[in-house]
């Protein structure tokens, strides 16, 4: 029987972990369940001693990936179960993604549900284009790719482990490296609740980060699919701008040429960006 590890990164979330520790311990009372302790100011560190879980501490905040980062490390069980602190998910739906991994799954995610699942209409449709966007990627279908409820086998997440961000993009990392890798992933309904607590998520500055996230989709899986289109795009405005300029002006601009030359330079860095990331799985 494999053994099992529950990770919950921890950023004065006293609050959630009060709701979470009680049943989870009572749930699992075999398991590893670890606290990753981010730099905390609150009872964090009392609550886990109170429900005899282990903490590892970090001595000032790192962001939530590098939390998941440290749990990993620390963490002895062949399976390992990502959840958050702060009271969103129910640790009743871990059975369901065990369930999953029983059947030969490598990577199993909690999809949340609906609008009121994620926050906000805004969040909900970032998440939703994210999901879109990636699904066309991989060419499969991806119904929550930001989720941080989780579970995996050990072996296959430490592989991946060096790729993680330390901020709140670790989920789109992990799961678009295990299917660029060729591991099986599957997705599981879940139901959340609202957060206890305040959010760490700042709307500026994450907002920024989360549109890149459009970007990292592409580089993580195959750049080449996201700079092979935009080389063609601008090869074709090159040709539309020199054919008009040609039956106007009857002469060959600069733009046209810049346009021809970004295309080409475009599309080699692409060819470059894909060998990369082929290193990058060459183990995998």
């Amino acid at each position: 029987m494999s053994s099992l590890s529950i990770i919950i990164p921890a950023k004065d979330e006293a609050a959630g972990l009060r709701k979470v520790l009680p049943p989870l311990v009572q749930l699992y009372p075999e398991a590893e369940i670890i606290v990753v302790n981010d730099g905390s100011t609150d009872e964090t560190s009392e609550l886990c001693q109170q429900h005899g879980v282990r903490e590892v501490r970090h001595p000032y905040p790192k962001g939530n990936g590098a939390a998941i980062k440290s749990g990993a490390r620390a963490a002895s069980g062949d399976i390992m179960v990502f959840m958050d602190g702060d009271g969103q998910h129910d640790p009743a739906a871990i059975a369901p993604l065990l369930e999953e991994l029983e059947r030969g799954y490598d990577l199993v995610v909690g999809a949340r549900q609906g609008i009121g699942a994620q926050a906000s209409m805004a969040r909900w449709s970032a998440n939703t284009l994210y999901n879109t966007f990636a699904s066309k990627m991989v060419g499969q279908p991806i119904a929550d790719l930001t989720s941080g409820f989780r579970a995996a086998r050990r072996e296959r997440f430490m592989e991946f482990l060096y790729m993680l961000p330390n901020g709140f993009s670790y989920p789109t990392t992990s799961t678009m490296a295990f299917f660029r890798a060729g591991y099986s992933v599957s997705f599981v309904p879940i139901t959340v609740t609202a957060r206890l607590g305040k959010s760490h998520i700042n709307l500026v500055r994450d907002g920024v980060r989360f549109f890149l996230i459009i970007f990292k989709i592409g580089t993580l899986y195959s750049p080449l699919k996201i700079f092979f289109p935009l080389s063609i795009v601008l090869i074709l405005l090159g040709g539309v701008n020199y054919l008009y300029t040609y039956l106007v002006d009857n002469r060959f601009t600069n733009m046209s040429a810049m346009m021809f030359l970004a295309g080409i330079m475009v599309f080699l860095i692409g060819l470059v960006s894909e060998q990369i990331t082929n290193l990058m799985y060459k183990d995998a």
